[in-house]
C-alpha cells in the first residue's frame, strides 16, 4: 500500500536512519494502526512502512490482513480516516492518494537503448479488476500515437524510438474503490560510445604491424573483418586491439568495423565505427604503430591514456610526435557525466557523496585540466535542476560543496584563466555560481554550518526580527547585517574567498556581443551569496575586507544573471566606521529597482537614473491625469455641444482614465517586484492581467483618437450618428485590449509562463514571448497613427495651396513641423522607442523612453487639454464668474477670439481646412469649435 502527502520530498528521507525518517514512519504507522485495528481482517500490529520516494512523497507501507487485496468501502473508509489523523498532525496528507501499490518489472527486456523500442506491460492479478491506464513520471500520456502505442486491453505500452529523455516512472494504474498500482522506475542506457581513436590512419608502405585500438565502456565489441594473419587482442580494461599486418608493396586502402557484439544494435547509427588504413608508398619521418605515420610539421589527433577519455592532438616535429594539445577526462568523471543524465530524484545523496569522493580522491589531476573543471560543472548544474522539486539537507548539500570547494582552490586558478578566457562563450564560472544559488534555494529548514577551505554556508532559521553574522573563512572578516525580517525566515549565506580569481571581471556597460575584460577592474574582496526564502527583504549591508589596498574606486556590485556581468544598480559604497573611525573595510548597502522600460524591454536594466525617471515621471504624470479629469469633469457640458467635439473629449477622458490606472498597477507590480525574486505567481498574475488590459485599452483610445481625426479631416462630406461613433469607439476601446489580454493568460497560464521569473512584475519574455502580446498590438497602433498623421498634413497642405492666408503665417513647412511637434507626443508615437528597447540595453535608448512614456499623463494634459483655448476660456468662466457672461458669449459668435493663443495658426490651419460651402452639420461642428482639426490629437 501507498499513501501520498501533498509536499517536496526530503533527500532525508531516502535514509531510514534519518530522525526526520524515523519521525514520519512513526506517525504514520501511529495513524494506520489507530484506524484499521477496528478492521476484522487487520493482523493488529502488523503495519511498517519501508521507504519513502518523490512524487510529491509517497509512504510505501505493507500490513498483514487475512484477505488477498484490502478493496472494500471498510479499508476506503479506514484510509480515509488515516489522512484525516495526519492531517491534523500537520501532514498534508491527499485523501485520494491512496493506493495498493506495487514495484514490478515492467520492462520485456532487460536494458533499453537510445532509438529502440521500448516495451512495458503491465500483468493484471486475478482478483484485480477495473480500467487500466498508463502514467509517465505522474502525467496522463499525451495524445501523440507517434511516440506512444498502447494496446487494445490497454495493458501494453510501447514508447517508440526512446531516449535518454525517456526515462522516468512508467506506472499502470487499474482503477477501482482502492486504486491498484504497477510501477516501474525505467532507466535507458547512456548511448554507446565506441572509441577508435582517428578514423584514417597513414602508414608507409613497408613490412610492419600496425595496432588498432577499440573500446566501448560497458559493452562488448568486435572487429571485422579480420585479414588473413591478423589477430584481436582483448586488454584488461575491456578493450580489444586488432593487431594488422602491413606487407611491402601492398600498398593502398582497407577500413575495419569495430561493432557492437550485440546484434540488435549493431543496425543503429552507433553501433560501429570505422578505421580506414592508408598505405603510402612514400618515406615519413615520424612513426608510431597505434597513432599513424606522417611527415615534418603534420598534425593527428589520438586517444588519452587508458584511465582517461578524450583526444591528444599530436604534431610531428623532428622525427617524433610531440603533444600539442590535450584534452582528457578521467574515466571516473566521465562515468558520473552519464549516470547523472539518468539520474533519479531518490539517488541524490548516494549520487553526491560518490562525486564528492572521486573529486577529492583525484583532486590534483582534476583541477590542472580545464576541460574536467567545465565536466563537473556541468554534472553540478544537473543536480541542481534535478534538485528543484525537493528539499536538499545537511548532508548532500555538504558533498555537494566539497565539490566545489576543489573547484575553486588554488589549484584550479590556471584552468579557470584558460575557461574564462574571451574567446569563450559557455560562462563556466557563472554556470557554477548559478549551480550554487539553484541548489542553495532548496534546503531544509533546520540551521546548521558548513565549512570548509574556501566555502563557509550557514543555514539559519533566525528567531529575532533582524540578522547579523561574520565569515568563520581564515583570512576572511566579511559581516553581513539584514536589519529587518520576519521572526522564523530561512536564510542561507554563503561566503566563497577565491571567487575573485574565478568570476569573470566583465563590466556591466559591456554587451552580450562583447564579453571583454576590463584590465583595470577586478573583484577586491569576499564574494557572498543571500538567499533568504521569505523573499520580502529590500535592504543588506555588507562590510568587506579589501584584499588589494593598491586598488582604487571600490564598487560595491552583484553579478546580473540577466546581464551576464557585474551590476552595481541599487548598492551603494560606504565606508565602514567602528568606534567612530573608519576602517580598511567598505561597507555596501543594496536594494533594487523596478524601470518603466520594461513595458516593451524584454531586459532588465537596473540603473537608478532609470529608477528616478521612472518614478518621479510616473508620478507627474498620475498627478497630470487626475487635474485632467477635474477639468474635463469642469468643462464637459460646454466642450460637448457637437459631435466632434464630444467624441474628442470621450477618448481623452478614456485615455486619462485607462492610464491613470494601468500606471497605479505599474507601481504595484514594482513594488511586488521589489520584494519578491523571482516574482509570485498569485500575487503578479492580477496586477499584469490589468496593466496589460490598460495599457492596450489606453493605445486603443489613441487609434479611436487618430481615426476621428481622419474620419473628420479626409471624410468631410459623410456623417455617422453620435451613438453609432459611441458604440463602435468602446468596442473597439475596451473590447479588443479585453479579447487580448484574456487569450494570452489562456495561452500561458498553464505552464506558469504568463509573468516574468525574474525582475519585474510583467508580462513573460523569455519562456512564452507572451510580451509580444502588448509589443505587437502598441507597435502596429503607433504605426496606424503615423500614416493617418501623415495622411492629415497632406490634406491640409494640399488644401492650403494657393488658399489666402495671414502674411504673419510661416511656410507650409513650419506649420507642418508644428503639427509633428505636438502631434507625436499626443498620438503616442514615442512608443516607438521601444523598439529600441526591444534589440538594445544601451542605457542611453532606455533613458529616452522612460522619459517620454512615464509623462505620457503630462502630455495628455498639456496638449489635450491645457492647450485648447476654448477649455481655458471654459477655466476661466468657472474660476471667475463675473466672466461668465462674457466668455459664453465669445464662444457663441467666433474663432477670433482664441487666434492670439499660443496655438493660433491651429484655427488658421483649421479655416483652410474646413472650407466648404455646405452648411451642414460637420461645418457648423467646425466652426463652433476652434480645434476641432486638432482636438482629437492626444497621447
Amino acid at each position: 500500500m501507498s499513501l501520498r502527502i501533498k509536499e517536496d520530498f526530503d533527500t532525508s528521507l531516502s535514509n531510514n536512519k534519518d530522525e526526520k525518517f524515523i519521525r514520519y514512519a512513526s506517525k504514520i504507522e501511529s495513524a494506520i494502526e489507530e484506524s484499521y485495528r477496528k478492521l476484522a481482517v487487520y493482523i493488529t500490529v502488523s503495519v511498517k512502512v519501508t521507504r519513502f520516494r518523490p512524487g510529491s512523497i509517497i509512504a510505501d507501507y505493507e500490513f498483514k490482513s487475512t484477505i488477498s487485496s484490502p478493496n472494500s468501502p471498510e479499508f476506503a473508509a479506514a484510509n480515509k480516516q488515516v489522512g484525516n489523523i495526519l492531517i491534523t498532525e500537520g501532514f498534508p496528507v491527499d485523501l485520494d492518494g491512496f493506493a495498493e501499490s506495487e514495484q514490478k518489472n515492467l520492462s520485456t527486456a532487460e536494458k533499453w537503448y537510445p532509438q529502440q523500442n521500448m516495451e512495458l506491460k503491465c500483468i493484471r492479478p486475478d482478483y484485480v479488476d477495473g480500467t487500466m491506464r498508463w502514467t509517465v513520471n505522474g502525467q496522463e500520456l499525451p495524445l501523440n500515437t507517434n511516440k506512444y502505442l498502447i494496446s487494445s486491453d490497454n495493458s501494453t505500452l510501447t514508447v517508440k524510438s526512446v531516449s535518454v529523455l525517456d526515462r522516468g516512472r512508467y506506472t499502470c494504474i487499474i482503477n477501482r474503490t482502492i486504486p491498484y498500482i504497477q510501477w516501474q522506475d525505467v532507466v535507458i542506457e547512456p548511448l554507446p560510445d565506441i572509441k577508435v581513436g582517428q578514423n584514417e590512419r597513414k602508414f608507409q608502405c613497408v613490412n610492419k604491424n600496425v595496432l588498432l585500438e577499440c573500446c566501448e565502456e560497458k559493452n562488448s565489441v568486435e572487429w571485422t573483418p579480420i585479414s588473413s594473419g591478423d589477430v584481436v587482442v582483448p586488454t584488461e580494461d575491456g578493450c580489444i586491439t586488432l593487431n594488422h599486418i602491413i606487407k611491402q608493396g601492398e600498398c593502398g586502402s582497407e577500413t575495419f568495423v569495430c561493432r557492437l557484439k550485440n546484434q540488435a544494435l549493431q543496425s543503429f547509427s552507433y553501433g560501429s565505427s570505422n578505421v580506414t588504413v592508408i598505405k603510402v608508398n612514400e618515406e615519413l619521418s615520424c612513426k608510431n604503430e597505434k597513432l599513424g605515420d606522417g611527415k615534418e610539421g603534420e598534425t593527428l589527433t589520438g586517444p588519452c591514456e587508458r584511465d582517461k577519455e578524450g583526444t591528444i592532438k599530436y604534431k610531428c616535429i623532428s622525427g617524433e610526435w610531440k603533444p600539442e594539445e590535450t584534452n582528457c577526462i578521467l574515466k571516473v568523471i566521465i562515468n558520473l557525466a552519464n549516470k547523472v543524465q539518468v539520474l533519479l530524484v531518490e539517488d541524490i545523496p548516494e549520487f553526491v557523496t560518490e562525486l564528492s569522493n572521486v573529486t577529492e580522491k583525484n583532486e590534483n589531476a582534476i583541477t590542472q585540466s580545464p576541460v574536467t573543471v567545465l565536466t563537473i560543472v556541468e554534472i553540478l548544474l544537473k543536480v541542481a535542476s534535478i534538485s528543484q522539486n525537493i528539499i536538499i539537507n545537511q548532508r548532500v548539500m555538504e558533498g555537494f560543496l566539497n565539490t566545489v570547494n576543489i573547484l575553486v582552490s588554488e589549484l584550479a586558478f590556471n584552468s579557470w584563466e584558460k575557461l574564462n578566457n574571451d574567446n569563450r562563450t559557455d560562462n563556466t564560472s557563472t554556470a557554477l555560481l548559478s549551480a550554487i544559488e539553484n541548489i542553495a534555494a532548496r534546503l531544509t529548514n533546520v540551521s546548521f554550518l558548513i565549512n570548509k577551505t574556501s566555502i563557509e554556508l550557514n543555514r539559519t532559521v533566525t528567531t529575532s526580527t533582524s540578522y547579523s553574522g561574520i565569515s568563520n573563512l581564515p583570512n576572511s572578516t566579511t559581516e553581513i547585517e539584514i536589519p529587518q525580517i520576519p521572526i522564523s525566515t530561512p536564510i542561507t549565506i554563503i561566503v566563497f574567498t577565491t571567487l575573485d580569481e574565478i568570476l569573470p571581471t566583465r563590466n556591466t556597460t559591456t554587451s552580450r556581443s562583447n564579453n571583454s575584460r576590463k584590465s583595470d577592474v577586478r573583484i577586491n574582496g569576499d564574494v557572498v551569496v543571500v538567499k533568504i526564502d521569505i523573499k520580502t527583504i529590500n535592504n543588506i549591508s555588507f562590510a568587506f575586507d579589501i584584499t588589494d589596498p593598491s586598488l582604487g574606486n571600490p564598487q560595491c556590485v552583484f553579478w546580473n544573471f540577466n546581464l551576464d556581468a557585474w551590476d552595481s544598480t541599487g548598492c551603494e559604497v560606504k565606508p565602514y566606521i567602528s568606534k567612530g573611525n573608519e576602517t580598511g573595510k567598505i561597507t555596501c548597502e543594496c536594494n533594487h529597482t523596478t524601470s518603466f522600460s520594461i513595458l516593451m524591454s524584454p531586459f532588465s536594466i537596473k540603473n537608478i537614473a532609470l529608477a528616478y525617471i521612472t518614478y518621479i515621471g510616473v508620478a507627474i504624470s498620475m498627478a497630470s491625469l487626475i487635474l485632467c479629469l477635474i477639468i474635463e469633469i469642469i468643462v464637459w457640458k460646454s466642450m460637448t455641444r457637437n459631435d466632434t467635439s464630444y467624441m474628442r473629449h470621450v477618448s481623452i477622458v478614456n485615455i486619462a482614465v485607462s492610464l491613470l490606472i494601468a500606471n497605479i498597477c505599474f507601481i504595484i507590480g514594482a513594488a511586488i517586484a521589489e520584494q519578491e525574486q523571482p516574482t509570485s505567481v498569485g500575487r503578479c498574475s492580477p496586477v499584469v492581467f490589468f496593466m496589460h488590459f490598460f495599457y492596450l485599452a489606453l493605445f486603443f483610445w489613441m487609434l479611436m483618437s487618430a481615426l476621428l481625426l481622419f474620419y473628420r479631416t479626409v471624410m468631410v462630406l459623410s456623417q455617422m450618428s453620435r451613438t453609432k461613433m459611441m458604440v463602435i469607439a468602446f468596442i473597439a476601446g475596451y473590447g479588443a485590449p479585453l479579447l487580448i489580454a484574456v487569450i494570452t493568460v489562456a495561452s500561458t497560464a498553464g505552464p506558469q509562463n504568463y509573468i516574468s521569473k525574474q525582475n519585474a512584475c510583467w508580462l513573460n519574455w523569455n519562456e512564452s514571448k507572451a510580451l509580444l502580446a502588448f509589443v505587437i498590438p502598441a507597435l502596429t497602433i503607433v504605426a496606424i497613427n503615423l500614416v493617418v498623421l501623415i495622411v492629415v498634413l497632406y490634406k491640409m497642405l494640399r488644401r492650403g495651396v494657393g488658399a489666402s492666408i495671414q502674411p504673419d503665417e510661416k511656410h507650409a513647412l513650419v506649420v507642418i513641423a508644428r503639427c509633428v511637434a505636438i502631434l507625436t507626443p499626443i498620438f503616442g508615437l514615442t512608443w516607438g522607442f521601444g523598439i529600441g528597447t526591444m534589440v538594445s540595453q544601451d542605457l542611453g535608448i532606455h533613458v529616452v523612453f522612460a522619459l517620454l512614456n512615464s509623462l505620457q499623463g503630462f502630455f495628455i494634459l498639456v496638449f489635450g487639454t491645457l492647450l485648447d483655448s476654448k477649455i481655458r476660456e471654459a477655466l476661466a468662466g468657472f474660476l471667475s464668474p463675473r466672466n461668465l457672461t462674457s466668455s459664453n458669449r465669445t464662444r457663441s459668435t467666433s474663432a477670433g477670439p482664441s487666434s492670439s493663443s499660443g496655438l493660433g495658426f491651429f484655427q488658421r490651419m483649421r479655416r483652410n481646412v474646413f472650407n466648404i460651402s455646405e452648411a451642414n452639420a460637420f461645418s457648423a461642428a467646425t466652426s463652433s469649435h476652434s480645434s476641432s482639426g486638432t482636438d482629437t490629437m492626444n497621447a
